[in-house]
């Protein structure tokens, strides 16, 4: 008989995703412990993403076969330190999120629907982390198509604060369909071409084609993967169904989608531009980092115009977070280490800088009602911790020596100087001014306005909200001072996708 360590040792990959999955099953069925049983699921979850971590970076990587199928007919789980490093922070955040989620879903979900929010809940995080570690290319559709149902179900549950939560989940759900239609068309070419599902072999079976970038069908299958994946990460211009999305939708959904959906769609579009094509069929016999880092600049100066306007706070961070993703896509297109490591290292940086400056507002939606700008006023005053996490959120976004965002920026500034783009590395610099200017409106009005009707009443957040909400803001500090796990961990893994790397 198998000892019990050992059976959970052996089967790590496959208890990622089945974990959550029959959790969130299972979470219409405890009750009124939905929540409990929610944030016991979520810390199992990590503690087995980072034992899967620690594995990797001691090693050479990972394999898990299911049913004992050969990798080439079955489907594969195959974990480098790469998508180890995502599944760390898509659970990290995933738990964390699920601990701020219990005040913030009584307040904003009628009680009767809190046991279906934590199942759709949990079935989402299933769908985030299933596509991270496998490496069969239908089944990242598969549970994408997972990922992307719940989450139009989890906005769609702020209608009772706002209406317009169910037009931002329909049009979220379109265009959602329209990248995943463009992503299984692409798979589907592929999949003529090559004869395989499973990711590395995919990408051998194009390695060894004469005059591959000739072939019309894998031309065509390209340009449909490149067009869905910067859907499913909102790659301005292809943005349009985020900012409404992240608006309207309950605070906790925001948060966590914030800080995971969209940078696992980025890593979707590293593997797929690095491990199925490869670096010389993308950016050498085909140079679409051209058209990437186009969007990416132009991403970032309009979006960050776009924020300067805006008059709700979250509307005004979702529309950062565009520009944002702009910072991470400009990193991996230019394809040389220091690039790639900026975007790697950005992934995590943005994802609790955004997460916890969403927490922060969902923290102010629930003692005043609302998150405007005038719902902002004198926040420093009656509500000091929150208000603290959305300014030290905001100077990571800036850049600011010392918080997380300097780091990412540095290492892209780096990567565009290296890759001889002086353009880019300005258009990197002009975005954290407007950064500056949009994070100014929020700083301005909680510390130099004085407090007006609900905020004049309000105290500060319980906390439960406030102590995820600092976890996540405290983290994008300390990394900004100490960034020797992020930007070494990130380091590595550029190296193995770059040339003379391991695919």
């Amino acid at each position: 008989m198998i000892p019990f360590n050992e059976l959970i040792t052996d089967n790590l990959p496959a208890l990622v995703v089945v974990l959550p999955l029959l959790g969130g099953l299972l979470a219409t069925l405890v009750g009124r412990f939905a929540w409990l049983w929610s944030t016991i699921i979520t810390g199992s979850v990590f503690l087995l993403t980072y034992t899967l971590f620690t594995a990797v970076q001691a090693g050479p990587g990972m394999r898990y076969e299911f049913g004992n199928w050969p990798y080439l007919w079955g489907i594969e789980y195959r974990i480098d330190l790469l998508n180890a490093f995502i599944l760390l922070v898509v659970s990290g955040i995933a738990f964390i999120a699920t601990i701020y989620a219990k005040l913030s879903v009584e307040d904003e979900i009628p009680a009767d629907r809190h046991n279906f929010f934590y199942s759709v809940w949990l079935l989402a995080i299933t769908g985030l982390l299933g596509i991270t570690i496998t490496g069969d290319a239908f089944n990242v559709y598969v549970l994408l198509e997972i990922s992307s149902l719940t989450i139009y179900a989890l906005i769609a549950m702020g209608k009772d604060r706002d209406p317009r939560a169910l037009t931002a989940s329909l049009r979220y759900l379109i265009l959602g369909s329209v990248g995943a239609s463009f992503i299984l068309l692409g798979i589907g070419y592929l999949l003529m071409v090559t004869g395989t599902l499973n990711m590395a072999d995919m990408h051998a079976q194009l390695m060894a084609m004469p005059e591959a970038t000739q072939n019309r069908t894998i031309l065509v299958a390209f340009a449909f993967l490149l067009v869905g994946l910067s859907l499913k990460m909102a790659l301005f211009p292809l943005h349009t169904w985020l900012p409404k999305a992240y608006t309207y939708a309950p605070s906790a959904v925001t948060a966590m989608v914030a800080a995971t959906a969209t940078k696992v769609g980025v890593y979707m579009a590293f593997r797929f531009l690095f491990t199925i094509f490869g670096y010389k069929f993308t950016f050498v016999d085909m140079p679409s980092y051209h058209i990437l880092i186009i969007c990416a600049a132009v991403g970032i100066i309009i979006t960050g115009l776009t924020a300067i306007r805006q008059t709700n706070a979250k509307k005004l961070l979702a529309y950062s977070s565009v520009g944002q993703i702009g910072y991470i896509v400009a990193g991996f297109a230019l394809a040389n280490p220091q690039g790639v490591a900026g975007s790697l290292v950005h992934i995590f940086n943005h994802a609790a800088m955004k997460g916890g400056m969403f927490m922060a507002l969902g923290a102010v939606a629930y003692r005043v009602g609302g998150t405007n700008m005038k719902d902002l006023r004198g926040l420093g005053k009656r509500m000091p911790l929150t208000a603290g996490c959305i300014t030290a959120g905001a100077l990571g976004l800036i850049g600011f020596p010392m918080t997380a965002g300097f780091i990412s920026k540095w290492y892209l500034v780096q990567g565009a100087l290296a890759g001889g783009s002086w353009l880019l590395a300005f258009t990197i610099l002009f975005g954290s001014l407007l950064a500056v200017i949009y994070s100014w409106k929020m700083i301005e009005a909680m510390y130099f306005r004085e407090p007006e009707g609900k905020t004049a009443e309000a105290t500060e957040a319980p906390y439960m909200l406030v102590l995820p909400t600092m976890a996540l803001i405290g983290l994008s500090i300390y990394f900004g001072i100490n960034a020797e796990f992020t930007a070494g961990t990130a380091l590595k893994a550029a190296a193995a996708l770059l040339p003379g790397g391991v695919q």
